[in-house]
């Protein structure tokens, strides 16, 4: 049975059709990889997931629990929206750390905050250290182990993706999701953050990948999609749409790709 089920999903901006129709069903413990031209819909169908947008039309289901649809009211109600959003972690291009917290902090803030929205106005000694022992752990799986102490502004910039991921991962999150998690690093610093990303997959973590860069797709990928004008053009397997594409346009993207590298 499918741990995250899409159907129909469909979002409009004003006149423009951003999304439309977007279905696709994901088993626990893969990875799907997400690829497509700037402007083809990849960051907002990440943002409906998350519920940080809401789709006009379709339906988001995990676990088989219905958790958004666009026709039911009661499933987009604002107080369970927060608790339904906890199924998914969002990494996003730019990191949005925030830089008046150090590192630690960054990572514990969003648990000590669930822990208060849960009737625990402030969480106890035993809470806290749980807090922060999940997060000093997750901080050296990330291979920042000594930087818990550290601001933002005093980490590079794949040092601050991977807390970030950190972070991402504080609240146990069913799925993991990646805007494009290299896009605002340069190449020497790119190969660190999809090491982590590549090592998660490893550990079966079921995640969802937007990302231009094609051969990590085509490695760490158990599917792939290729998304055009808010629209599933192909999906399947990498060695199939990446490395043997069907459709024209999936080729046309390829080798614009090939010939930008």
């Amino acid at each position: 049975m499918a741990l995250l089920e899409v159907i129909s999903i469909e979002k409009s901006f004003g006149q423009t059709r951003v999304l439309d129709g977007i279905s696709f069903t994901l088993d626990k413990g893969r990875a799907l990889a997400i690829i497509g031209s700037s402007g083809s819909g990849k960051t907002t169908l990440l943002r409906c997931l998350n519920f940080l947008e809401k789709p006009d039309r379709g339906r988001i289901l995990v676990n088989d629990e219905l958790l958004f649809d666009a026709e039911d009211a009661l499933t987009q109600r604002e107080s369970d929206i927060r608790r339904k959003r906890l199924n998914f972690g969002l990494v996003f291009q730019a990191f949005n750390l925030f830089p008046q917290y150090t590192v630690l902090k960054n990572v514990t803030l969003a648990g000590e905050l669930l822990l208060r929205e849960r009737g625990k106005k402030q969480a106890d000694a035993a809470d806290g250290k749980q807090i922060q022992d999940e997060a000093r752990a997750l901080l050296a799986q990330m291979g920042l182990t000594g930087k818990e102490g550290a601001y933002p502004h005093q980490l590079s910039g794949g040092q601050q993706q991977r807390v970030a991921i950190a972070r991402a991962l504080a609240l146990k999150p069913k799925i993991l999701c990646f805007d494009e998690p290299t896009s605002a690093l340069d190449p020497e610093l790119t190969g660190e953050v999809l090491r982590v990303v590549r090592s998660l997959a490893e550990k079966k973590m079921t995640m969802i990948i937007v990302t231009h860069e094609m051969a990590f797709a085509r490695d760490v990928a158990d599917e792939v999609i290729f998304m055009d004008e808010g629209m599933i053009v192909e999906q399947g397997p990498p060695q199939s749409v990446i490395s043997n594409p069907r459709e024209e346009r999936t080729r046309q993207f390829l080798a614009r790709f090939s010939s930008e590298a």
